[in-house]
């Protein structure tokens, strides 16, 4: 849950492009708005890189380089497709 100086970091693959994006979700912001990075490639990225993509958008951990890892997948559909994975994290903005 967040707090009023705490947000969510989220990371997941870019549906068009194929590659992962994270994205911090500020609310009564437009998501369009959202900070964001977009990582190069499709490989999962490391926590490390993961941890300058924050530090670029000006964000970082609120305690603990932790990632919540989530799986969904769409009802109704072939159970052999992959499922797409989500990643979240606590994090702060980083004071100026």
């Amino acid at each position: 849950m967040s707090t009023p100086d705490t947000f969510t970091a989220q990371m997941a693959i870019g549906q068009h492009t194929g590659r992962w994006r994270l994205y911090v979700v500020v609310y009564g912001v437009l998501a369009s708005e959202w900070p964001e990075y977009v990582f190069e490639g499709a490989a999962v990225p490391s926590v490390q890189d993961r941890s300058r993509a924050l530090d670029a958008l000006g964000y970082t951990f609120t305690d603990r380089a932790e990632w919540d890892w989530t799986e969904d997948y769409v009802l109704g559909d072939d159970p052999a497709k992959a499922v797409s994975l989500f990643a979240s994290a606590r994090v702060r903005e980083v004071a100026s």
